[in-house]
């Protein structure tokens, strides 16, 4: 037997079914149903089983019911707020993946989780075991000894007999006196009147415990004090009995029936599915896997021929590249697979490089055998995250054409609630297949090698069942697109846009790194001048970048009115500062301290460092099938965060330059999201403005203000401005009062003036509503389905955002729909037409051009009548354009 002490886990779970809920919000399954608690949970326990190892552990629970503290005293945690409406129903799967992971779990009825606790860690401590307590709850202190430790695994805290200490000023036993004394807000534990935990401690450090401090009250100097633990004496014993937790529960617990033993992966698998745990699932998937019998390494001349003969017989060819980098502009082929065949693979290695490798078949002359087939537009090809492939083929000399299919983007049409679009997420959810991770092949962290360094017998399993299930998830999901009404959104815009992004992101765009070295020196003393005015507002120098630094100036230090404490300190988050900017001058410089320094960490400063090297530009990557409404979006670097209306926004935006010789072209629709709403809406008064070509604010104005449109002030403009545009998103009264600065019942006059005036509008809205209730999405014009899965939710605050999702993504959906259109058919032209003019920026309702001088005026007009033109509406869409040096010129 071995000489260590047995080692026992005792799990709060309802103080972590609370933290968890709390900690991870919005998260949802395709359904609608929230998930966010059994996520928390689930990794919760998953942390202490990894990091830990508990060879015995329970998970125990609040039973339903009054307990015995509830019974002496019945407002004992009256003041708590239900259950939220959304964790009811998450209780009963949190309990059945603690049951699937083979955990014993606890409650009884009349007694709280915490006494359950107390009661094993003292009767297991008898018996000479480490107990180790996984809480938050401050309450468990009370039970800290030699023997017993809290864990907090959410802030990877433990509190053992000398944490207590500090906290409650002396042994754990104390801690029960201090409570006593200071009460529980949370728990609506009374305690005394004026005491805090700070007095508490210092009186239990000089009295020992509360009998004695009550018994020698006459001591106490300080008048107010001295009354109130007279006057509240008895009060004090109740909150000692109520914050006193019991340690003779009576439950049965045996040692031996704590044992962990192997999780029900099948159980666990079902309930992950359910919940859409995609990485989970892949953990604990019992799901089908391949024996690698069908999978093939082509090694030889002879092995490719016959694979040579195979794909110029296919109906349908997927294929998939292994490379040394994620980067695509900057990644070498390592080897690529074929698939035409389910079940069927081959993986042609081109350039691993290992000590021992086997000879690999010449790089060149394998690439020039595959163009013929690859380059054939009449060869129907699929691939996963087709763009990829595409840039890496590029960069290897091979054009790829006949793309019929991007398994990623057909999912993100098809499937579009799903949380992921990735290959092994779509072959648990589709094929119930669990697929071989990276990790496995290439090893992890520090230990991970480059693909070229991974060994030809692990690489080729893994890179032929990407080109294998790849080829079987478009047997899959092309079938859905057709039952979704989305085979001519797919087919004519989406995978045409896959050519038009990849040859965006192989022109990139070109920058002036020296200008942003010479912003990032104008913006270092910029805030060196912004942090020095702080300094003196503040009183003393302190570090600006600091959050609980800052927490303790501003309300600590002076004291200022509007501050929100959480558990880590003050907050002083960007709804914080901004109501204390209205006032106060320091919070107002804070915040454009933080703006600038984000802009100068995320541009000036990284923007040079992107610079490709063999290029001597910037290719961004743009992001196909991300966003809920189908709008692109851009990483490394992201575009579209750069803002528009500062000035320091516009100086980014200077150094983005046009080739040598060029000019950037920049067009930008026009109002297109209130001309969408007008079409979409058919509500006669905001058609009838567009097609006048009037000023759509100012006709709003003289609308909901009832005055002639002559006499339509700028305010009054700016006012129903801010209307026009908050109804795309749903806006409240209170959101406009907040945002126009006036009150809630003015606020409410103009809303119900602007629907009067547009009651299509209203009837609009509501249909979205109701189509979202119905269907769980709702449609763009060009019938894109955008997921609104939390519509039914009961929580009121994520059911309205779902509810103003539902009106605004037909809408944003609409245009992002009408200028993908544009981009394709603008693209097809510049390419039929042998222009030399590149589409290299994409930004919301904006297109940005590098164009040679000589091309300007062609391409102009091109440009304006293919996004004029891209989708008829029964309002004209209008395109804005500049034309300039550099972006901000242009734009």
């Amino acid at each position: 037997m071995s000489d260590q002490p047995q080692r026992l886990y005792l799990i709060d779970g309802s103080s972590y079914i609370y933290r968890a809920y709390y900690a991870i919000r919005h998260l949802s399954n395709s359904k609608g149903f929230a998930t966010n608690a059994v996520y928390g949970f689930t990794n919760m326990l998953l942390k202490v089983v990894r990091e830990h190892a508990p060879d015995h552990l329970a998970v125990i629970f609040d039973a339903k019911g009054p307990t015995f503290r509830k019974e002496i005293y019945p407002e004992y945690k009256a003041n708590r707020s239900a259950m939220p409406e959304d964790l009811v129903p998450q209780i009963p799967i949190i309990k059945k993946t603690v049951e699937a992971f083979n955990m014993p779990a606890l409650e009884l009825d009349g007694y709280e989780a915490d006494d359950i606790i107390a009661t094993l860690a003292r009767r297991f401590e008898k018996e000479g075991m480490d107990v180790t307590v996984v809480t938050g709850d401050k309450d468990l202190m009370q039970i800290v000894s030699d023997k017993v430790r809290l864990l907090d695994t959410m802030k990877d805290v433990v509190s053992g007999p000398a944490e207590v200490a500090e906290r409650f000023g002396g042994s754990p036993d104390k801690v029960v006196e201090v409570q006593a004394l200071a009460g529980d807000s949370s728990d609506n534990v009374p305690g005394v009147p004026g005491i805090g935990e700070k007095t508490a401690v210092v009186l239990i450090k000089e009295y020992g415990d509360l009998e004695t401090l009550l018994a020698r009250v006459d001591e106490i100097k300080q008048p107010k004090r001295r009354e109130n633990l007279i006057e509240f004496a008895e009060q004090a014993r109740l909150s000692h009995r109520l914050v006193t937790l019991l340690d003779d529960v009576p439950i049965e617990a045996d040692y031996d029936a704590f044992a962990l033993s192997e999780p029900n992966r099948g159980a666990l698998t079902a309930i992950f599915k359910e919940m859409e745990f995609h990485r989970l699932i892949q953990e604990f998937s019992v799901e089908e896997r391949s024996s690698g019998e069908g999978y093939r390494g082509v090694l030889t001349e002879e092995d490719f021929a016959a694979l040579i003969e195979k794909l110029e017989t296919a109906g349908r060819i997927a294929f998939d590249t292994e490379t040394t980098s994620l980067d695509a502009t900057r990644a070498d082929l390592v080897g690529i697979s074929f698939a035409v065949k389910a079940g069927e693979a081959w993986y042609i290695p081109l350039a691993h490089r290992y000590l021992g490798a086997p000879a690999q078949l010449d790089r060149t002359a394998v690439l020039e055998r595959l163009r013929p087939i690859l380059e054939d537009p009449k060869r129907p090809k699929v691939a996963q995250n087709a763009k990829y492939d595409l840039l890496v083929l590029r960069r290897a000399g091979i054009e790829v054409a006949g793309l019929a299919a991007d398994t990623m983007v057909a999912s993100y049409l098809a499937n579009p609630a799903a949380t992921s679009h990735g290959m092994d997420a779509l072959a648990s959810d589709l094929l119930g297949y669990k697929t071989i991770s990276y990790s496995e092949v290439a090893g992890s962290g520090k230990n991970q090698v480059c693909f070229d360094e991974v060994e030809i017998e692990r690489a080729v399993p893994y890179a032929a069942e990407d080109a294998d299930i790849t080829l079987r998830l478009a047997g899959v999901l092309l079938p859905k697109l057709a039952e979704t009404d989305q085979e001519k959104l797919f087919a004519e815009v989406e995978m045409p846009l896959v050519k038009v992004l990849t040859d965006m992101e192989t022109a990139g765009v070109r920058i002036d790194a020296d200008f942003l070295h010479g912003l990032t020196r104008e913006m270092e003393i910029k805030l060196d001048a912004l942090e020095t005015e702080i300094h003196r507002l503040a009183g003393g120098p302190f570090n600006v970048a600091s959050p609980k630094q800052l927490g303790e100036v501003l309300f600590e230090r002076l004291e200022l009115p509007k501050g929100k404490k959480t558990k880590t300190g003050w907050s002083t988050n960007v709804e914080v500062l901004s109501k204390l900017a209205e006032e106060q001058p320091i919070a107002a410089k804070i915040l454009d301290f933080r703006s600038l320094a984000k802009l100068k960490g995320t541009y000036t400063e990284a923007l040079p460092k992107l610079v490709h090297p063999e290029t001597g530009r910037i290719h961004t990557s743009f992001n196909q099938a991300v966003t809920a409404t189908g709008r692109l979006s851009s990483s490394n670097p992201n575009l579209q965060n750069i803002p528009i209306r500062t000035e320091e926004g516009g100086r980014i935006r200077e150094a983005f330059i046009p080739a040598e010789g060029n000019v950037l072209l920049a067009a930008d629709y026009s109002q297109v999201e209130l001309r969408i709403l007008a079409h979409m809406a058919a509500e006669p008064a905001l058609k009838e403005a567009f097609l006048a070509g009037e000023d759509i604010h100012a006709r709003t104005a003289s609308e909901i203000f009832g005055v002639f449109p002559e006499t339509v002030t700028s305010e009054m403009r700016r006012q129903a401005k801010t209307i026009n545009f908050g109804v795309l998103y749903g806006m409240g009264a209170f959101s406009l009062a907040k945002d126009l600065g006036i009150s809630n019942k003015e606020a409410k006059i103009f809303i119900d003036s602007y629907f009067a005036r547009y009651p299509g509008i209203l009837d609009f809205m509501e249909s979205k509503r109701q189509e979202a209730r119905e269907k769980l999405y709702v449609t763009t014009m060009l019938g894109r389905r955008c997921a609104v899965p939390e519509i039914h939710s009961r929580n009121g605050a994520i059911r309205g955002y779902a509810e103003r999702n539902a009106i605004n993504y037909p809408i944003q959906g609409s245009a992002a729909d009408i200028i993908k259109v544009a981009m394709v058919h603008i693209h097809e032209r510049l390419e039929r037409e042998g222009l030399g003019a590149k589409m290299v920026i994409q930004v919301h309702d904006e297109l940005v051009f590098d164009v040679p001088k000589k091309e300007l005026e062609r391409v102009e007009k091109l440009v304006r009548k293919e996004m004029e033109g891209a989708v008829p509406l029964d309002v004209p869409l209008v395109v804005d354009m500049g034309v300039g040096a550099n972006w901000r010129e242009a734009h």
